[in-house]
């Protein structure tokens, strides 16, 4: 008994913490989304789901705004994560191949992790603008034609897709080291018998290894799909949702309602769309876990 009074006694001002910052925040936050407040008043106005119809359907101007965020936020949700698994296997396969220099590579894929933030968000914009790097890259090279005069990120054909590359190459290094760690604990017998019985490196890849990771796969998709469900920061400081809301994401569109709106008190909507937006990771994760147990 005296042993178990010192642990709960340890445990105590972490559970403390937990129900405050987190309990009391999730209640909080849940509540809200059924009141319509300006963050100032010293009294909510309690309007029931009409947060949540407004946002679904109802409201003229906040449900076509949430449907456009939400259809970006689709295309974001296929293409960051399958674009980040083709690259990162192949390339940690190779990284594994390599024997001399194997640390320095490592550290140079992995480099643009550590880089994240705000200021590379900004040196990507730079690179992106009329005059930037890459249309003077293919205006060097012949390649005019690919140029693009309003910028990649002033084009609404170009724009979100370009954000999307940004994205991958923040999440490829992740990946690869996921990728790495499972490459390394594949028995090297394996690949020495599909050698003997005379698999070249396309078939060892795709029939052995390939198999072998699947349960990394899942990981490195489930990061990246969370990342691109609730993800807005790249959107946030490159674009802020433009050109005309073609990279407005729910993330971002979560945001403005939060505190860029002057139409009406929206945090209740906003609230309301962080709630569904949890709901979809829930699903997706519930979704993933059981894909995970068939592996």
């Amino acid at each position: 008994m005296k042993e178990a009074a010192w642990g709960y006694g340890f445990v105590a001002p972490a559970v403390a913490l937990f129900a405050v910052m987190g309990v009391y925040t999730i209640v909080y936050g849940f509540s809200l989304s059924f009141a319509e407040w300006n963050g100032f008043a010293p009294e909510w106005t309690w309007v029931g789901l009409d947060n949540y119809a407004d946002l679904l359907w109802r409201d003229p101007v906040y449900a076509p705004a949430v449907r456009e965020a939400a259809e970006n936020t689709l295309w974001v949700m296929v293409a960051a994560p399958l674009l980040t698994i083709v690259i990162s296997f192949p390339l940690a396969v190779l990284l594994n191949s390599v024997k001399r220099f194997s640390g320095v590579l490592r550290s140079v894929y992995f480099l643009p992790y550590v880089t994240t933030g705000i200021a590379v968000y900004f040196a990507w914009q730079y690179i992106l603008e009329p005059n930037g790097a890459i249309n003077n890259v293919l205006g060097a090279l012949g390649l005019g034609s690919l140029e693009q005069p309003q910028g990649w990120l002033g084009n609404p054909d170009t724009a979100l897709p370009t954000l999307i590359v940004v994205m991958v190459w923040s999440a490829v290094p992740v990946a690869v080291l996921l990728y790495l760690a499972a490459l390394q604990s594949v028995d090297p017998a394996l690949l020495e018998a599909a050698q003997i019985d005379g698999a070249g490196w396309w078939r060892t890849n795709a029939s052995i290894l390939w198999p072998l990771v699947r349960a990394t796969t899942a990981v490195v998709g489930l990061l990246n799909l969370r990342d691109a469900l609730q993800g807005f920061q790249v959107f946030l400081v490159m674009t802020n949702g433009g050109p005309g809301n073609h990279t407005n994401v729910l993330g971002l569109q979560t945001y403005k309602l939060a505190f860029l709106s002057e139409l009406r008190p929206t945090l209740g909507l906003a609230s309301a769309l962080g709630w569904l937006l949890f709901l979809a990771a829930l699903v997706i994760a519930l979704f993933t876990q059981r894909a995970l147990r068939r592996v």
